[in-house]
């Protein structure tokens, strides 16, 4: 069973949904028993950093999340605001994350009469081609973005998939059992089910 945090934020019914099409049972979920027997974790994220952050504390849950994470090595995926948590902190706001990663999240600059946020669908690179969470999906895998900031890890071997929007940015970080994408895989049709599958089966 997969648990998908639920701490007031964002349409996590589409998460939900779209791990039902692909076989898999999920639980939205704040429920610290819940979250011990899960399987897998999928932290979801929307709007603000600050007021994700915030409500996320604001829950207890993440001591017993960060030993089920690191302890008991259950895989982790962040989605969105989700990934953008896993680092120390975002120029949106002035929360600190979680501290997983050694990632800030930075606002995409404007240039070349490119709009932000970056709405819409782009294809991503394979930074670390060999991951389990990218598997089966071909050269021409979009998905679909709505962001203002981006993913900044301090370490190149953390870069998991990558976009081109103005700069080229990390699209998707992971570190052992923890990953996080900034786009969302459950508006991305094929490539999002894809992805959510080799979560929910893979092995790290």
């Amino acid at each position: 069973m997969i648990a998908i945090i639920d701490y007031d934020i964002g349409n996590l019914a589409a998460v939900s949904n779209m791990l039902r099409r692909i076989g898999h049972d999920s639980a939205i979920t704040a429920d610290p028993e819940v979250i011990k027997s899960a399987d897998r974790i999928i932290l979801p994220g929307n709007g603000h950093f600050d007021t994700c952050m915030k409500n996320f504390r604001a829950t207890g849950l993440v001591p017993l999340i960060e030993r089920r994470v690191f302890e008991d090595r259950v895989p982790l995926l962040g989605i969105c605001v989700g990934a953008q948590m896993l680092g120390s902190g975002s120029e949106e706001g002035a929360e600190p994350g979680l501290g997983w990663f050694d990632m800030k999240v930075r606002r995409l600059p404007r240039s070349d009469g490119l709009r932000v946020p970056h709405m819409g669908w782009n294809r991503v690179g394979r930074a670390a081609p060999h991951h389990y969470i990218v598997q089966g999906l071909d050269e021409d895998a979009r998905f679909y973005f709505v962001h203002s900031y981006y993913l900044d890890p301090g370490e190149s071997v953390d870069v998991l998939l990558t976009v081109e929007y103005g700069i080229t940015f990390a699209a998707g970080v992971s570190r052992g059992n923890v990953s996080g994408v900034q786009f969302h895989p459950e508006k991305s049709h094929r490539f999002g089910k894809q992805l959510l599958l080799n979560f929910a089966e893979g092995r790290g």
